[in-house]
């Protein structure tokens, strides 16, 4: 077949006259047609979006562009990524899952239970990428972790054996601790099912656990104060957006009233918690980005099994154990995967 390259070649009169004239136009009708049709396409390729759905902004997020980046996507080049906060108010979480869904995003990551559950009411057709899923199957987001089945898909977090690990280890550091304030946010689905179990688990090894509800950043000092009363032996704060963005202040609170307590993320223990015990949530960020790589490479949320974390980190802080008076056992201390002096 004469190529439109064959044409630029021709160099006689005589050449071009031995080409049938039809075949000649049809020739180059066609090429140059096909040309800025094919530039077109090019030119108007649509750019993927990603929605990403979080009660409030944290460092996380970060680990996540990272990820994305090493995998050939760029926010603002060849994806787009928006973003949607709800200043730490679980309630505004579906109103801001509708304004991404109506952006018409091809994939949205939610980055705990409460955003899960939002975009859940809002679509079920859009691809949907759990972060920090405590327990997945439990809260009925999907059939099971080997075929999730419908759109979402993701990493969990088992904050509930995390959880009731938190209060064995803060139980071997005061063996003699009866009454435990726990704290946690009832509009958050994975502290909902953490703490109904909880509650079995500290009846079994003598603990009265009285449970804090913080719902919102405003309900810091109400749950303060109501803690204080009770007058707890230790403290427990369940992971949630909330109790993570304002981590310091929780922080604080247990070194005001000089009790021990334990968190969930080692950033706790970095701005002073005494001790914490659970999975890495930058690493499972950075994981979310394999999971929004292969859906918009083609693959189906039903298809991609949900993973667990394999993985636990025990963090102790030394100087904070010192100013409360207490000390780590040593069947703690050797357990420990990280010590801040």
């Amino acid at each position: 077949m004469v190529s439109f390259l064959d044409i630029a070649k021709v160099e006689s009169p005589k050449v071009l006259g031995a080409m049938k004239r039809r075949e000649f136009l049809a020739l180059f009708g066609s090429a140059a047609v096909a040309w800025p049709r094919a530039v077109r396409a090019q030119t108007s390729a649509r750019v993927p979006r990603v929605g990403f759905l979080s009660p409030s902004p944290q460092t996380y997020q970060d680990e996540f562009r990272r990820r994305m980046r090493e995998l050939g996507h760029i926010d603002g080049q060849n994806v787009i990524i928006d973003y949607r906060f709800t200043d730490g108010h679980d309630e505004r979480l579906p109103s801001a899952a509708k304004e991404l869904a109506t952006l018409a995003v091809d994939v949205i990551v939610c980055t705990n239970s409460a955003a899960t559950a939002a975009a859940m009411s809002v679509t079920n057709t859009i691809p949907i990428v759990m972060v920090t899923t405590s327990d997945p199957v439990g809260s009925k987001f999907i059939a099971s972790l080997a075929r999730p089945g419908g759109n979402v898909t993701g990493l969990g977090s088992m904050a509930l054996e995390t959880a009731l690990k938190q209060l064995q280890f803060l139980k071997d550091v005061v063996p003699t601790i009866r009454k435990v304030v726990i704290f946690w946010n009832p509009l958050n689905p994975g502290n909902v099912i953490s703490v109904d179990s909880i509650h079995a688990t500290a009846q079994n090894v003598d603990i009265d656990l009285r449970p804090v509800e913080i719902r919102s950043p405003q309900d810091l000092k109400t749950a303060f104060d109501a803690a204080q009363r009770i007058d707890p032996d230790g403290i427990v704060a369940l992971v949630d957006q909330v109790t993570i963005r304002y981590r310091a202040d929780l922080v604080d609170f247990a070194h005001t009233i000089r009790r021990p307590a334990v968190y969930a993320l080692r950033e706790f223990v970095v701005a002073g918690g005494l001790m914490s015990y659970g999975v890495s949530f930058s690493y499972l960020h950075y994981r979310a980005a394999d999971y929004v790589n292969q859906i918009l490479n083609g693959a189906k949320p039903a298809d991609l099994p949900v993973q667990l974390p394999t993985k636990f980190e025990l963090v102790i802080n030394l100087k904070t154990a010192k100013a409360l008076g207490v000390e780590f056992p040593a069947s703690v201390y050797a357990f420990a995967d990280e010590v801040v002096e």
